[in-house]
């Protein structure tokens, strides 16, 4: 089954982008601090509010365009052994390939990318 997009699902990761704030980590052209080769192909942020406890951070990458939500990026890394989900806001589409390109360099991480869809179906109706 391929993946069933939910304009609801991005109405509330909009929700959540308009009543945080951004705070930038890592500027475009900076260098990950970990694995100093890599450069960070447009800002890379976490959303922070008044109930941050620095252990639960959204991360974003933000890039040139507008402050909407346009996608998703899930990584699988086997260094942490984990998933992480990613939320790539205002990025043109070549920022998008640039993020995907950089998250996808390394042989211990790879991603996918869910783009937003405007659909509606009828499993996620409360009615």
């Amino acid at each position: 089954m391929e993946l069933e997009n939910n304009a609801l699902f991005w109405q509330k990761l909009d929700t959540i982008l308009l009543s945080s704030t951004v705070v930038i980590d890592s500027y475009k052209g900076s260098h990950h601090p970990v694995f100093t080769a890599l450069t960070y192909p447009v800002d890379f942020a976490h959303l922070e509010d008044a109930f941050d406890n620095n252990e639960k951070r959204i991360r974003i990458y933000k890039g040139s365009e507008s402050n909407k939500v346009v996608g998703i990026v899930i990584s699988a890394d086997v260094l942490e052994k984990d998933c992480f989900v990613t939320v790539l806001v205002g990025c043109s589409e070549q920022e998008r390939h640039d993020v995907l390109q950089f998250m996808n360099q390394m042989e211990c991480q790879k991603c996918i990318y869910v783009t937003r869809g405007t659909g509606i179906p009828a499993w996620s109706n409360n009615d």
